[in-house]
């Protein structure tokens, strides 16, 4: 019998639908373009961008890789020998071929780092913070959530799929937390989750008022330091590491994708722990583990920078005498508390207009900060001087800018 279909209406237009809301996206100022650039290991932070004009060169000053350990010649040699022994992909997940002795030595490493017994590392810290964080809340029943409330997106995607209760505190307000966490019953399993380091505004939590709510409240602590792993600490251990606070908190979350120059992210905390993750979160079970190159060019990094202080005081040195030539240009700016300098246009149109010009007029590098990644009115130029900008080229930038704004 042949199969007859009956369309009882017409199809829906599901491409027209989306252009529809793409040309929205663009009206608004809000769509994002991605600009192609050749990245130089011996000139970072200057590039090479294909213009209408042909090619040009370009100070890049929006990278997280803050200490150039990207294009460090000791951490690609150890990339480079462990792929032309390894080859290049792991072949399976963690749990099929997918776990060597270069993905364990890298755990070591990092749980060293932190002074944690153990560490698991993920394919990027966005999904280390969203397996750890459901993982952990759907172990404890009728568990209830704290989030700050400039968490990062990773970080309530991981609220989110754990389907507890949350609550949300206002933005480093230990008293608000307070507030909120004195409502809930004092047995009732609580996480209380924070970033160290705030990467659009540059704000700093109140750690240690986090960590004695939570003690009072019976309550665990989840750090987010992604923009703190590698430059703060005697280490590079981080802000909690700094304030002597780590093994205070019980889960710390970092990334090897900014001041270690990799890619991949990680927790450390207990064995236990990070056991627990590793056995029930479903991010890391069914996901192809790291390739073994990059575990091997992330243990260099990571142990290079833990006995490189010299390279943290450059980069801090850096982000003063930006501060300071910005200042001297009379340029309005935020995030004094951490190294993220944000300035605020408040106009995605103005702030697209002014990037463009500073990448055609001045070979500048920034990127407009629009909606979703901050709140409406509040878009902004995000600016990052690292180990390896030179004083000619934040004098520049700073003149750039001040012509710009």
């Amino acid at each position: 019998m042949a199969f007859q279909t009956k369309i009882v209406a017409p199809k829906s237009d599901y491409t027209g639908q989306l252009s529809a809301r793409l040309d929205l996206l663009k009206a608004q100022g809000n769509y994002r373009y991605f600009l192609p650039l050749q990245k130089s290991a011996e000139k970072q932070p200057v590039f090479e961008v294909d213009t209408e004009g042909g090619k040009k060169s370009a100070t890049n000053w929006t990278s997280n890789d803050y200490l150039g350990m990207s294009v460090d010649a000791d951490v690609i040699s150890a990339f480079v020998a462990a792929a032309k022994q390894d080859g290049i992909g792991s072949g399976g997940t963690r749990n099929i071929s997918g776990t060597t002795t270069r993905h364990l030595a890298l755990e070591n490493a990092l749980a060293r780092l932190h002074n944690k017994t153990s560490a698991l590392i993920f394919g990027s810290a966005y999904t280390a913070n969203s397996t750890a964080i459901s993982t952990l809340a759907r172990a404890f029943d009728n568990c209830i959530i704290f989030s700050d409330a400039e968490n990062h997106a990773s970080m309530i995607e991981g609220i989110k799929l754990s389907r507890c209760e949350k609550r949300v505190f206002r933005h480093n307000d230990a008293a608000h937390l307070a507030e909120l966490l004195a409502k809930e019953d004092l047995e009732r399993p609580k996480i209380i989750a924070f970033e160290s380091v705030y990467s659009m505004s540059g704000t700093v939590a109140p750690i240690q008022k986090f960590v004695d709510l939570a003690k009072h409240f019976n309550a665990l602590t989840y750090i987010d330091e992604v923009h703190a792993v590698g430059l703060y600490g005697e280490k590079g251990e981080g802000v909690a590491g700094k304030l002597g606070l780590s093994d205070q908190i019980d889960v710390i979350n970092g990334t090897l994708a900014k001041a270690f120059g990799c890619v991949g992210g990680y927790i450390a905390a207990s064995k236990t722990i990070v056991d627990y993750v590793r056995s029930f979160g479903e991010g890391f079970i069914f996901s192809s583990s790291m390739p073994p190159a990059i575990c091997a060019a992330a243990t260099e990094s990571v142990e290079k920078v833990v006995i490189s202080a010299e390279i943290r005081l450059k980069f801090h040195k850096n982000v003063e005498i930006l501060r300071e030539s910005f200042e001297a240009k009379s340029i309005k700016f935020e995030g004094k508390d951490a190294h993220i300098t944000r300035i605020v246009i408040g106009d995605s149109q103005r702030c697209r207009a002014i990037t463009d010009r500073l990448l055609h007029e001045f070979s500048v590098y920034l990127q407009p900060i629009n909606f979703p990644t901050v709140p409406k009115g509040e878009e902004c130029l995000r600016i990052i001087a690292t180990a390896r900008h030179t004083e000619a080229q934040i004098f520049a930038l700073a003149e750039a800018l001040e012509q710009c704004l």
